[in-house]
């Protein structure tokens, strides 16, 4: 994949289907790092749990409870990241 703040659009590997590929106007370096981490990251999770966020086998409930347990490790790694930056790391 070509980083869109190179090119000003994102190229996809030729075997993905025409009808799948968008161009992405050039914003800002960091709108752009973050576009094409969305994208990475979405294909990791498609490779490791062979699913998007398209499916539907999960009850709202089962969203909700994913999304407080990846806002709980945020928090985990923000303080950690924080008692670095103080030096209080043990």
């Amino acid at each position: 994949m070509t980083m869109n703040r190179d090119l000003g659009t994102i190229t996809i590997h030729k075997n993905v289907p025409k009808q799948q590929i968008r161009q992405v106007p050039i914003a800002d370096s960091i709108v752009d790092s973050i576009v094409d981490k969305f994208i990475s990251r979405s294909n990791v999770g498609k490779a490791k749990y062979g699913t998007t966020l398209d499916r539907e086998d999960w009850s709202l409930d089962q969203w909700i409870e994913n999304a407080i347990e990846e806002h709980m490790d945020a928090i985990l790694y923000l303080q950690k990241i924080k008692t670095i930056i103080s030096g209080k790391q043990k």
